[in-house]
C-alpha cells in the first residue's frame, strides 16, 4: 500500500474517530493490538473481541482523563452485580454489550482524582499545551502501522495504563505488550513515550521511562509478528491457518 503525503493526512483524520480506527477503515494498518494475537494465536488476527467488564473500565478511565465531554453518554447501573434482574433488564433495554456498574464508576472516579491531584502528574498532562488522544500512522519495518497516543506532550508520549500490581508492572509491562507499543508508537510520533501507571487496588501512581534493552525487546516482538503475518496473511502466504503449530523446546 502505498499513500501519498495527502493520503497521510486524510487517514490521521479519519482515525480520530474510534469507530474509523479500529473498524475496518483502521484494519489496512498494522498496530500493536495486532502484534499481541499474531504471537499469541494468529487464529485471532483481527477477530473482534466483545466488549467487556475490563474494556469499559478502561474507556471510561480514559475519557474521565482525557476526553471528559464524553462521559455523559455513559449509563450506569445502581446495581451490586451483573447477576441481577436489574442489571439484566438495563443492559437489553441499551442495546449494549456490557454497562458499568455505579461501583465501578466510583472506583474509576477515585483512581482519576489520585491521578489529577498530583501536582507533578497534572502539570506534565494538563499544563503545557498537550494534545490528547492523536491518531498517527507510519510505514516501516515493511508495512503500515497505526497509533492513538493518549498524550503529546513538546517532549515526549505518555500513555496512561491501570494495573492490579504496579510493584510488577516492570514485569506485566512485557507480558501485555507495552514494548512493542514503545517500539511502535516513537516510530509513529518521533518521540519518547512513558508510561503512567496506577494500581487499581492501592491507588499506588508510577511514571516508567522505557529503556533501550526494553524497546529493542519491542522492536524484537514486532519483527517477530510480522514474519508470522508474512507466513499466514502476506501477499505472498507461504501457509494457511490450518497448519498453524506452536512449537517449542521444553
Amino acid at each position: 500500500m502505498k499513500l501519498s503525503k495527502a493520503e497521510i493526512a486524510s487517514s490521521i483524520e479519519r482515525l480520530r474517530d474510534d469507530n474509523d480506527y479500529y473498524g475496518a477503515f483502521g484494519k489496512q494498518f498494522l498496530s500493536n493490538s495486532d502484534v499481541g494475537a499474531l504471537l499469541s494465536n494468529p487464529r485471532e488476527f483481527r477477530v473482534s473481541r466483545p466488549d467487556n467488564q475490563a474494556f469499559a473500565k478502561g474507556r471510561y478511565f480514559h475519557q474521565s482523563l482525557l476526553e471528559p465531554e464524553k462521559l455523559k453518554d455513559w449509563q450506569f447501573v445502581d446495581s451490586y452485580s451483573r447477576n441481577t434482574n436489574v442489571y439484566k433488564q438495563a443492559l437489553a433495554e441499551s442495546g449494549k454489550e456490557v454497562l458499568m456498574l455505579s461501583k465501578e464508576r466510583e472506583e474509576m472516579d477515585a483512581l482519576v482524582e489520585i491521578m489529577t491531584s498530583n501536582f507533578e502528574l497534572y502539570e506534565q498532562m494538563y499544563l503545557n499545551g498537550n494534545k490528547f488522544e492523536v491518531p498517527g500512522v507510519k510505514r516501516f519495518n515493511g508495512v503500515w502501522w497505526k497509533g492513538k497516543a493518549d498524550i503529546i506532550s513538546n517532549d515526549c508520549i505518555i500513555d496512561l495504563k491501570t494495573t492490579s500490581n504496579i510493584l510488577e508492572f516492570r514485569y506485566s509491562a512485557k507480558k501485555y505488550n507495552y514494548d512493542s507499543q514503545c517500539y511502535i508508537y516513537q516510530n509513529i510520533f518521533g518521540k519518547p513515550l512513558v508510561f503512567y501507571a496506577i494500581d487499581k487496588k492501592s491507588g499506588q501512581v508510577g511514571v516508567y521511562e522505557p529503556s533501550d534493552a526494553f524497546v529493542r525487546g519491542g522492536e524484537e516482538k514486532v519483527e517477530r509478528a510480522l514474519a508470522v503475518f508474512e507466513q499466514f496473511f502476506g501477499d505472498n502466504a507461504t501457509d494457511t491457518l490450518e497448519s498453524y503449530i506452536i512449537r517449542e523446546t521444553l
